[in-house]
Protein backbone atom coordinates (compact mmCIF):
# COMPACT_ATOMS: atom_id res chain seq x y z
CA UNK A 1 0.00 0.00 0.00
CA UNK A 2 1.16 3.19 -1.02
CA UNK A 3 2.41 5.65 2.11
CA UNK A 4 -0.02 8.98 2.45
CA UNK A 5 2.81 10.98 0.84
CA UNK A 6 4.68 8.78 -1.18
CA UNK A 7 3.83 11.52 -4.10
CA UNK A 8 4.69 14.35 -3.20
CA UNK A 9 6.04 16.65 -5.64
CA UNK A 10 9.86 17.75 -6.02
CA UNK A 11 9.76 21.16 -5.51
CA UNK A 12 13.80 21.57 -7.30
CA UNK A 13 11.73 19.41 -10.22
CA UNK A 14 8.85 21.47 -10.41
CA UNK A 15 10.51 25.10 -10.55
CA UNK A 16 12.91 23.06 -13.05
CA UNK A 17 9.94 21.68 -15.56
CA UNK A 18 8.21 25.29 -15.56
CA UNK A 19 11.96 27.06 -15.79
CA UNK A 20 10.32 28.94 -12.79
CA UNK A 21 12.77 30.01 -9.33
CA UNK A 22 11.22 30.08 -6.23
CA UNK A 23 11.13 33.84 -5.23
CA UNK A 24 12.75 35.47 -2.57
CA UNK A 25 10.22 38.15 -2.44
CA UNK A 26 7.56 35.63 -1.03
CA UNK A 27 9.90 34.28 1.16
CA UNK A 28 9.82 31.07 -0.54
CA UNK A 29 11.02 27.78 0.59
CA UNK A 30 8.97 24.85 -0.06
CA UNK A 31 8.82 21.41 1.98
CA UNK A 32 10.52 19.02 0.20
CA UNK A 33 10.79 16.02 2.63
CA UNK A 34 7.69 13.60 2.86
CA UNK A 35 8.57 12.39 5.71
CA UNK A 36 8.50 15.23 7.17
CA UNK A 37 5.32 16.47 6.10
CA UNK A 38 3.90 13.54 6.91
CA UNK A 39 5.14 13.83 10.61
CA UNK A 40 3.52 17.62 10.81
CA UNK A 41 0.04 16.28 10.28
CA UNK A 42 0.49 13.72 12.18
CA UNK A 43 1.17 15.35 15.30
CA UNK A 44 -1.06 18.38 14.74
CA UNK A 45 -3.75 15.45 15.36
CA UNK A 46 -5.97 16.71 12.82
CA UNK A 47 -9.44 14.84 12.42
CA UNK A 48 -12.84 14.62 10.75
CA UNK A 49 -13.71 17.27 13.20
CA UNK A 50 -11.50 19.57 12.14
CA UNK A 51 -11.77 22.65 9.28
CA UNK A 52 -8.80 23.82 8.22
CA UNK A 53 -7.20 27.24 6.68
CA UNK A 54 -4.00 26.49 4.94
CA UNK A 55 -1.79 29.90 4.33
CA UNK A 56 0.81 29.26 1.39
CA UNK A 57 0.28 25.52 0.40
CA UNK A 58 2.88 25.89 -2.28
CA UNK A 59 3.61 22.33 -4.02
CA UNK A 60 0.43 21.03 -1.50
CA UNK A 61 3.11 18.89 0.70
CA UNK A 62 1.05 19.42 3.77
CA UNK A 63 -2.50 19.91 1.86
CA UNK A 64 -3.46 16.55 0.13
CA UNK A 65 -2.25 15.38 3.76
CA UNK A 66 -4.32 17.39 5.49
CA UNK A 67 -7.43 16.99 3.28
CA UNK A 68 -7.42 13.52 3.43
CA UNK A 69 -7.85 13.89 7.21
CA UNK A 70 -10.81 16.92 7.64
CA UNK A 71 -14.23 17.56 7.17
CA UNK A 72 -13.15 20.80 4.58
CA UNK A 73 -9.81 22.80 3.31
CA UNK A 74 -9.24 26.00 2.02
CA UNK A 75 -6.04 27.15 1.06
CA UNK A 76 -4.90 30.96 0.18
CA UNK A 77 -1.79 30.94 -2.11
CA UNK A 78 -0.80 34.52 -2.84
CA UNK A 79 1.80 33.18 -5.85
CA UNK A 80 -0.15 32.93 -9.97
CA UNK A 81 2.09 30.19 -10.83
CA UNK A 82 1.50 28.36 -7.66
CA UNK A 83 -2.34 28.67 -7.27
CA UNK A 84 -3.01 27.45 -11.18
CA UNK A 85 -1.07 24.56 -10.68
CA UNK A 86 -3.00 23.26 -7.20
CA UNK A 87 -6.56 24.30 -8.75
CA UNK A 88 -5.28 21.69 -11.70
CA UNK A 89 -4.03 19.23 -9.21
CA UNK A 90 -7.56 19.93 -6.98
CA UNK A 91 -9.13 18.66 -9.70
CA UNK A 92 -7.18 15.92 -11.13
CA UNK A 93 -7.19 14.20 -7.24
CA UNK A 94 -10.85 14.81 -6.97
CA UNK A 95 -10.28 16.55 -3.85
CA UNK A 96 -14.06 17.85 -2.83
CA UNK A 97 -13.16 19.45 -0.27
CA UNK A 98 -10.72 21.83 -1.12
CA UNK A 99 -11.25 25.45 -1.62
CA UNK A 100 -8.15 27.59 -3.35
CA UNK A 101 -8.44 31.06 -2.73
CA UNK A 102 -5.36 32.67 -5.44
CA UNK A 103 -4.39 35.56 -3.36
CA UNK A 104 -2.99 37.55 -0.29
CA UNK A 105 -3.97 36.48 3.16
CA UNK A 106 -2.91 39.83 4.36
CA UNK A 107 -5.69 41.39 2.20
CA UNK A 108 -8.29 39.07 2.64
CA UNK A 109 -10.94 39.80 5.07
CA UNK A 110 -10.44 36.98 7.58
CA UNK A 111 -14.08 36.92 9.26
CA UNK A 112 -15.60 36.31 5.91
CA UNK A 113 -13.39 33.22 4.92
CA UNK A 114 -14.39 31.78 8.35
CA UNK A 115 -18.16 32.45 7.67
CA UNK A 116 -17.69 31.02 4.26
CA UNK A 117 -15.87 28.11 5.81
CA UNK A 118 -18.00 27.33 8.96
CA UNK A 119 -21.28 27.85 6.79
CA UNK A 120 -23.68 24.34 8.18
CA UNK A 121 -20.18 23.06 9.82
CA UNK A 122 -21.47 23.53 13.12
CA UNK A 123 -19.80 21.96 16.06
CA UNK A 124 -16.78 21.90 13.82
CA UNK A 125 -13.02 23.28 14.89
CA UNK A 126 -11.00 25.93 12.86
CA UNK A 127 -7.41 24.88 12.33
CA UNK A 128 -4.98 27.17 10.82
CA UNK A 129 -2.05 25.73 9.34
CA UNK A 130 0.76 27.10 7.34
CA UNK A 131 4.65 27.45 6.60
CA UNK A 132 5.00 30.78 6.60
CA UNK A 133 7.37 33.32 4.95
CA UNK A 134 9.36 35.35 7.78
CA UNK A 135 7.90 38.58 6.39
CA UNK A 136 5.09 38.14 7.33
CA UNK A 137 5.01 35.86 10.02
CA UNK A 138 4.62 38.59 13.07
CA UNK A 139 1.45 40.09 10.84
CA UNK A 140 0.02 36.43 11.05
CA UNK A 141 0.45 36.07 14.65
CA UNK A 142 -0.94 39.63 15.29
CA UNK A 143 -4.39 38.36 13.55
CA UNK A 144 -4.47 35.16 15.20
CA UNK A 145 -4.79 37.14 18.38
CA UNK A 146 -7.21 39.38 16.83
CA UNK A 147 -9.53 36.76 15.22
CA UNK A 148 -8.82 33.50 18.54
CA UNK A 149 -12.51 33.67 19.33
CA UNK A 150 -13.26 31.89 15.95
CA UNK A 151 -10.23 29.85 15.86
CA UNK A 152 -9.19 26.57 18.06
CA UNK A 153 -5.91 26.46 17.47
CA UNK A 154 -2.93 27.20 15.07
CA UNK A 155 -0.41 24.91 13.23
CA UNK A 156 2.33 26.87 11.96
CA UNK A 157 5.82 26.47 10.52
CA UNK A 158 8.31 29.48 11.56
CA UNK A 159 12.06 30.42 11.33
CA UNK A 160 13.54 28.57 14.40
CA UNK A 161 14.79 32.39 15.98
CA UNK A 162 10.82 33.52 15.61
CA UNK A 163 9.57 30.14 17.57
CA UNK A 164 12.09 30.67 20.39
CA UNK A 165 10.88 34.72 20.53
CA UNK A 166 6.73 33.36 20.55
CA UNK A 167 7.85 30.94 23.39
CA UNK A 168 10.23 32.78 25.09
CA UNK A 169 10.53 33.49 29.18
CA UNK A 170 10.65 37.02 30.55
CA UNK A 171 14.18 38.11 31.07
CA UNK A 172 15.72 37.31 27.97
CA UNK A 173 16.62 39.19 24.35
CA UNK A 174 13.99 36.70 22.79
CA UNK A 175 11.37 37.76 25.49
CA UNK A 176 9.18 40.63 23.34
CA UNK A 177 5.91 41.59 22.52
CA UNK A 178 4.93 39.22 20.38
CA UNK A 179 5.60 36.90 22.93
CA UNK A 180 3.12 39.25 25.53
CA UNK A 181 0.52 39.11 23.53
CA UNK A 182 0.30 35.29 22.91
CA UNK A 183 0.97 34.96 26.83
CA UNK A 184 -2.63 36.58 27.76
CA UNK A 185 -4.43 34.02 25.25
CA UNK A 186 -3.04 30.89 24.21
CA UNK A 187 -0.52 27.72 24.75
CA UNK A 188 2.28 27.12 23.09
CA UNK A 189 3.46 23.64 22.18
CA UNK A 190 6.59 22.46 19.80
CA UNK A 191 5.45 19.86 17.71
CA UNK A 192 8.20 18.98 15.29
CA UNK A 193 11.68 20.46 14.59
CA UNK A 194 12.41 20.83 10.97
CA UNK A 195 16.24 21.34 9.89
CA UNK A 196 17.01 23.56 6.80
CA UNK A 197 17.92 20.45 4.26
CA UNK A 198 14.18 19.48 4.84
CA UNK A 199 13.28 23.00 2.42
CA UNK A 200 14.04 24.09 -1.36
CA UNK A 201 16.00 26.45 -1.86
CA UNK A 202 17.69 25.69 1.59
CA UNK A 203 17.33 28.45 3.80
CA UNK A 204 19.94 29.43 6.35
CA UNK A 205 18.71 28.66 9.53
CA UNK A 206 16.63 26.14 10.79
CA UNK A 207 12.08 25.63 11.35
CA UNK A 208 10.03 24.39 14.14
CA UNK A 209 6.74 23.72 14.13
CA UNK A 210 4.32 24.71 16.39
CA UNK A 211 0.82 24.45 17.84
CA UNK A 212 -0.68 27.37 19.43
CA UNK A 213 -3.76 27.03 21.50
CA UNK A 214 -6.28 29.39 22.23
CA UNK A 215 -8.44 27.94 25.14
CA UNK A 216 -11.59 28.80 26.96
CA UNK A 217 -11.27 30.50 29.32
CA UNK A 218 -8.18 32.38 28.67
CA UNK A 219 -5.46 31.74 30.34
CA UNK A 220 -4.94 35.74 31.86
CA UNK A 221 -8.01 37.26 31.18
CA UNK A 222 -8.11 41.02 30.13
CA UNK A 223 -10.51 43.31 31.06
CA UNK A 224 -8.94 46.01 28.03
CA UNK A 225 -7.45 44.63 25.49
CA UNK A 226 -6.83 47.49 23.74
CA UNK A 227 -5.31 49.18 26.57
CA UNK A 228 -2.58 46.09 27.03
CA UNK A 229 -1.67 46.06 23.60
CA UNK A 230 -1.38 49.47 23.48
CA UNK A 231 1.07 49.36 26.63
CA UNK A 232 3.21 46.79 25.20
CA UNK A 233 4.09 48.27 22.45
CA UNK A 234 4.88 51.22 24.10
CA UNK A 235 6.82 49.36 26.05
CA UNK A 236 9.12 47.26 23.67
CA UNK A 237 9.14 50.07 21.43
CA UNK A 238 12.52 51.17 22.89
CA UNK A 239 14.32 48.54 24.48
CA UNK A 240 17.41 49.76 25.11
CA UNK A 241 15.46 52.40 27.27
CA UNK A 242 14.05 51.92 30.89
CA UNK A 243 10.46 51.00 30.98
CA UNK A 244 9.74 54.37 32.52
CA UNK A 245 11.72 56.38 29.76
CA UNK A 246 10.14 53.63 27.13
CA UNK A 247 6.40 54.02 28.32
CA UNK A 248 6.81 58.09 28.12
CA UNK A 249 8.35 58.04 24.48
CA UNK A 250 5.18 55.33 23.35
CA UNK A 251 2.66 57.17 25.21
CA UNK A 252 2.75 60.61 24.61
CA UNK A 253 -0.95 61.19 26.02
CA UNK A 254 0.21 60.31 29.26
CA UNK A 255 2.24 63.05 31.52
CA UNK A 256 5.95 62.04 32.42
CA UNK A 257 5.01 62.35 36.73
CA UNK A 258 1.95 60.07 36.05
CA UNK A 259 3.54 57.10 34.73
CA UNK A 260 6.56 57.48 37.48
CA UNK A 261 3.78 57.62 39.94
CA UNK A 262 1.49 54.26 38.08
CA UNK A 263 4.94 52.58 38.08
CA UNK A 264 5.53 53.01 41.60
CA UNK A 265 2.18 52.79 43.08
CA UNK A 266 2.05 49.22 41.47
CA UNK A 267 5.61 48.34 42.27
CA UNK A 268 7.56 48.20 39.31
CA UNK A 269 10.58 49.69 39.64
CA UNK A 270 10.60 52.54 36.65
CA UNK A 271 14.23 51.44 35.61
CA UNK A 272 13.72 47.85 34.60
CA UNK A 273 13.35 46.84 30.78
CA UNK A 274 10.51 45.88 29.55
CA UNK A 275 11.70 42.25 28.70
CA UNK A 276 11.83 41.75 32.96
CA UNK A 277 7.93 42.25 33.11
CA UNK A 278 5.58 39.07 32.92
CA UNK A 279 1.76 39.08 31.88
CA UNK A 280 0.23 40.05 34.77
CA UNK A 281 2.86 42.54 35.52
CA UNK A 282 1.78 44.11 31.91
CA UNK A 283 -1.92 43.97 32.85
CA UNK A 284 -1.90 45.69 35.61
CA UNK A 285 0.21 48.38 34.10
CA UNK A 286 -2.07 48.87 31.14
CA UNK A 287 -5.01 48.78 33.84
CA UNK A 288 -3.31 51.64 36.26
CA UNK A 289 -2.69 53.69 33.31
CA UNK A 290 -6.11 53.45 31.64
CA UNK A 291 -7.53 54.51 35.18
CA UNK A 292 -4.77 57.38 35.36
CA UNK A 293 -6.30 58.64 31.83
CA UNK A 294 -9.62 58.68 33.09
CA UNK A 295 -9.08 60.19 36.14
CA UNK A 296 -7.11 63.09 34.47
CA UNK A 297 -9.61 63.18 31.14
CA UNK A 298 -12.68 63.83 33.93
CA UNK A 299 -11.05 66.70 36.09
Amino acid sequence: MMAPNACMVSPQAWFRSKGLHARKSLGQNFLQDAAVAQAIVDRSGVGAEDIVLEIGPGLGALSFPIARRVKRLVVVEKDPELAAWLTTEIAEKNFQNITLHAADILQLDWMAIFDEMLRDAEGYRLVIFGNLPYNISSQIVVRLVEHRHRIERAVLMFQKELAERLRAEPGGRDYGRLTVLLRFCAHITTLVNVGARSFYPKPKVDSEVIEIRFPKPEPFPVPDEAALIRVVRAAFGNRRKTLKNSLMAGLPGVRTEDIAHILRTIGIDPVRRAETLDIEDFIRLSLAISAREIMTTER
